[in-house]
């Protein structure tokens, strides 16, 4: 099965990526590159170029997971900059899109295609507490894409799952977090691995349930 996992040089990105190579033909990107291909999620060059770059006619499975996290914890007092609203929408949410667009030629060729999003509890409106605007309007967003999405893909049969993660101990997540990284991308994993099309469309818990849109 060919996989294309993308932030994969740490956190949940490389936990995913280090299961699903030892599973197989696995595919990782960066922003640095360093090893990884390069990819930058705000450059259109960068993602229109990135099928070339995939060693494979078909694509079984493609990871959404490259993130940012730039307003953890602002609220108005802190007075919003307009670039953190942009840089947030440019990766969280249009990058997304158009790394789905670009990669679309390369699921179609694959027997039974799928695409995850990897999103956050911060995305569900029922996790409105004030601060951090940027993210979760961001993620949110990218909620809805992939709900419409999997409404669209549906009759060429490609499976489009969201996934909320839990609260991982990473970068993003910060080490107060309850889950190990190791811990959270097995059953990520399994999530992903059991999604088809009966469960497309779906926003995904940690722990295989339905998530609150």
């Amino acid at each position: 099965m060919a996989v294309l996992i993308t932030g994969a040089n740490r956190g949940l990105g490389k936990g995913l990526f280090d299961l699903y190579h030892a599973e197989g033909e696995t595919w990782g990107t960066a922003r640095s590159g360093d090893g990884w291909i390069g990819l930058e999620m705000t450059d259109d060059y960068s993602i229109e170029s990135l099928p070339d770059k995939i060693r494979a006619p078909a694509l079984e499975l493609l990871i959404c997971n490259a993130g940012i996290l730039l307003d953890r914890d602002l609220s108005m007092k802190d007075q919003y900059r307009k670039d953190i609203w942009a840089q947030s929408f440019a990766v969280n949410t249009w990058g997304v899109f158009f790394l789905i667009q670009a990669l679309l030629p390369k699921l179609r060729q694959a027997k039974t295609p799928k695409i995850a999003i990897i999103s956050s509890m911060m995305a569900s409106h029922t996790r409105a507490r004030g601060h951090t605007y940027a993210y979760r309007a961001s993620k949110a967003a990218v909620l809805n894409i992939g709900r419409n999405l999997a409404a669209e893909l549906r009759p060429e049969a490609i499976s489009v799952g969201i996934f909320e993660p839990g609260w991982v101990r990473t970068r993003m997540g910060t080490d107060q977090a309850p889950l190990d990284v190791s811990t959270a991308c097995r059953q990520l994993k399994q999530n992903i691995d059991a999604l088809d099309l009966s469960t497309s469309g779906r926003f995904i818990a940690l722990d295989g349930s339905d998530h609150p849109f």
